[in-house]
C-alpha cells in the first residue's frame, strides 16, 4: 500500500490563518500575558507558529494523552502521558490543539484544566471537524472548519509520517 497526498490547504492559507489568530488573541488579552498548552504531539507545529505571531507575552507548556478504549466507545476516557510542567492557577490558559474532532478527549482535557484554577480557559484549533462531533466543545478561536477527511500535515501525522508537510493534505491509500 502506498499513500497519495492532495493539498486541502496550502502552505500560504495557513500561514495567513494562523497570522489572523495571533492577532486576534493579542488583541483579546491586551495588557495580559497568555500561557498557551499545546497538546502534543500534532499541536505542536501550530503552537510553535501561533505563538510567534502573539504580540503579548506568551509562555507555553505541553501536555501528551492519549484517548483508549473500544473504537465505537464515546466515553471520553484519557490517560495522561505527559502533564504539565507549571501551574495553572491564575493564568490565562490557551490549550492548542491541532484538530477537534469527537470532542470526547478535549471535552475531558478542559474539565480536568478547569480544576486547576486558571483565570481564563480558552481552546484554539487549526483544524475543526464539526461533522464528527460527539460531545459538544466549544472551540473559541478556529483556523479551519474542514470535511470529515483524513487529513496530514502541519503536525497531523499517519503512521508518524507526513507531520512535517508544511500544508494540510487530505491522504488517500492507494
Amino acid at each position: 500500500m502506498s499513500e497519495k497526498i492532495k493539498v486541502l490547504l496550502s502552505e500560504d492559507s495557513v500561514d495567513k490563518r494562523i497570522q489572523e489568530i495571533g492577532e486576534q488573541i493579542s488583541k483579546d488579552y491586551e495588557g495580559k500575558q497568555v500561557h498557551l498548552v499545546c497538546v502534543l504531539k500534532g499541536g505542536a507545529f501550530f503552537m510553535c507558529e501561533l505563538a510567534k505571531r502573539i504580540t503579548i507575552p506568551v509562555s507555553i507548556d505541553y501536555m501528551a494523552v492519549s484517548s483508549y478504549g473500544g473504537a465505537t466507545a464515546s466515553s471520553g476516557v484519557v490517560r495522561i502521558i505527559k502533564d504539565l510542567d507549571e501551574t495553572l492557577e491564575g493564568k490565562d490558559v490557551i490549550v492548542v490543539e491541532d484538530i477537534v474532532d469527537s470532542g470526547n478527549t478535549l471535552n475531558y482535557l478542559l474539565g480536568l484544566l478547569k480544576e486547576r484554577k486558571p483565570a481564563s480557559l480558552k481552546l484554539c484549533t487549526l483544524l475543526d471537524k464539526p461533522e464528527r462531533r460527539v460531545v459538544d466543545v466549544f472551540v473559541d478561536y478556529t483556523g479551519f472548519a474542514i470535511p470529515d477527511e483524513f487529513v496530514v500535515g502541519y503536525g497531523l501525522d499517519y503512521d508518524q509520517k507526513y507531520r512535517n508537510l508544511p500544508f494540510i493534505g487530505v491522504i488517500e491509500i492507494i
